[in-house]
């Protein structure tokens, strides 16, 4: 579980990042899964758009992935989501102190 000061930290992280997942008309389907966990164990802070066609709303489709995936939701904006988890083996970023 994040902190409002971490949570705030990763914001500012992803507001230069590009979304690099598109989740759509097929919704969360177990192979989506398997590349948002890979994506989070290369770069532990994703950002994801959710096309019009999705189905579910961004923010039903970030609690989901984020179920899935053992992850942290950071932002939901429009149809953008941001999620987190720390890598395993290729710690990137140090989050601020609790």
């Amino acid at each position: 579980m994040l902190t409002s000061k971490q949570r705030a930290y990763l914001k500012s992280l992803a507001a230069n990042e590009n979304a690099i997942i598109q989740v759509g008309k097929g919704g969360i389907t177990e192979n989506l899964v398997k590349t948002v966990s890979d994506a989070l164990e290369a770069r532990e802070l994703i950002k994801i758009t959710v096309l019009e066609t999705a189905g579910d709303e961004p923010r039903v489709i970030q609690e989901r992935l984020c179920a899935a995936t053992d992850a942290d939701g950071v932002l939901v904006v429009g149809r953008k989501i941001v999620i987190y988890r720390e890598s395993k083996e290729n710690k990137q970023i140090e989050l601020p102190k609790k």
